[in-house]
């Protein structure tokens, strides 16, 4: 572990390496081991550092079987066997912070109710972990935030120790190690005692805060999710700019947001219904007036129309609602919606057309799919053909049935 800078000092935020290995993987990336380095590799849950060696970007940082992999934007110049490094610090030291952050706050769930954290992630946005509970009340999440932020004010140490297997006994674990040998402990004294190969701040106060976002149950487990340090800051400043334009919007004070949102929704499910009435209404008066439009031809009563841009709803419910006026009537309806064409076609006591089978005929000439009864069908296609036209092939199969 002598090698791994990031043990010795979380802080260290340049250094000087030789390379000791160049190569590419099974995909064809680019990378090159180090004899020593401070880039951190994805693990534990905390994602890998990123940076530069010799100016060239750190793509991705992996350990493979035991060795430091440094993936780069570009390759190293073949005589480069001594580099210098950079850690994108802003980068390492929010990552210190959230997994800092974890620590806690999954201390204070155990503590405080025995929930048990059983799955870490730390994101590019927000942290969750996963408690062994299918149950989070918001009491239970304050009394945890407000413990967790204690300990952070009191500024505690976070220390770092490495132990065998054997001196385990001598800590009160949180959770079992997952490894036998170079076991790392970080520990807050009298709070927290936890296993952990991450990168951490030398105390609690440098989390700065930490504020739980929400939950959500998963199976038989709770998803927290929250952030700590400069991110509590990202989150609030967003909600503040998100609340001052809502303000803005809706002429009302951040104190009653809450009720003018409540009545905006009211509102417009109010003159959402009225406009749906109106639609049916209207939808009545076209139904009545392509009834009385409706021709007689070749002994049968046929009501026929072509529209632009109609749902097929639209032309269901028409029909239906024209056999209600004219229950003898052949209702043969056609949409053109930019390259596609939807049709119905409908009879009311007629019983010797089969519209199944006049839609077939029809759905044919349009590369079309559709259904339905001898009654009542429907059915969409390509715009091969024109809505007139598609008329015109369903007048003359009714005059030749």
């Amino acid at each position: 572990m002598r090698n791994r800078l990031f043990y010795q000092d979380s802080y260290i935020k340049s250094f000087t390496s030789k390379v000791v290995t160049k190569g590419n993987d099974k995909d064809g990336n680019y990378y090159i081991v180090l004899d020593q380095t401070a880039f951190y590799p994805t693990g534990g849950g905390q994602p890998h550092d990123m940076g530069t060696i010799e100016n060239i970007k750190v793509l991705n940082v992996e350990e493979d079987e035991g060795q430091i992999r440094h993936y780069l934007e570009n390759e190293l110049d073949d005589g480069v066997s001594s580099v210098y490094g950079a850690i994108d610090w802003e980068r390492r030291f929010d990552h210190m912070q959230q997994h800092a952050g974890q620590h806690i706050l999954s201390a204070a769930f155990e503590q405080l109710f025995g929930y048990k954290t059983i799955g870490f992630h730390l994101g590019n946005e927000t942290v969750t972990i996963d408690l062994e509970t299918d149950i989070l009340s918001d009491s239970e999440a304050l009394k945890v935030e407000e413990l967790a932020n204690q300990i952070i004010l009191e500024n505690r140490l976070i220390e770092t120790k490495w132990v065998t297997e054997e001196e385990l006994v001598n800590y009160n674990l949180r959770k079992e190690t997952s490894v036998k040998e170079d076991i790392r402990l970080v520990i807050i004294p009298n709070f927290d005692y936890n296993g952990c190969g991450g990168t951490h701040p030398r105390a609690t106060g440098e989390v700065q805060a930490i504020k739980i976002l929400g939950w959500e149950r998963q199976k038989k487990k709770i998803r927290v999710e929250f952030v700590c340090g400069y991110r509590v800051l990202k989150q609030l400043n967003q909600k503040n700019k998100v609340l001052i334009e809502l303000t803005k919007l809706l002429n009302a004070p951040e104190k009653d947001m809450q009720q003018a949102v409540i009545r905006l929704i009211e509102n417009s499910k109010s003159t959402q219904k009225e406009l749906e009435q109106a639609r049916e209404e209207l939808l009545h008066y076209e139904a009545r007036s392509l009834a009385q439009m409706s021709k007689n031809e070749a002994g049968y009563k046929i009501t026929s129309e072509v529209f632009q841009n109609r749902s097929i709803q639209d032309l269901q419910k028409l029909a239906r609602m024209i056999l209600t006026e004219d229950e003898e009537s052949i209702v043969l309806l056609v949409s053109e919606n930019e390259n596609r064409i939807q049709l119905v076609c409908a009879r009311g006591t007629l019983d010797n057309i089969s519209m199944k089978k006049l839609m077939g005929t029809a759905l044919s000439l349009i590369n079309g799919k559709g259904g339905g009864s001898d009654s009542f069908a429907q059915g969409g296609g390509e715009a091969l053909i024109s809505g007139k036209q598609i008329l015109q092939h369903l007048q003359e199969f009714i005059h030749s049935s």
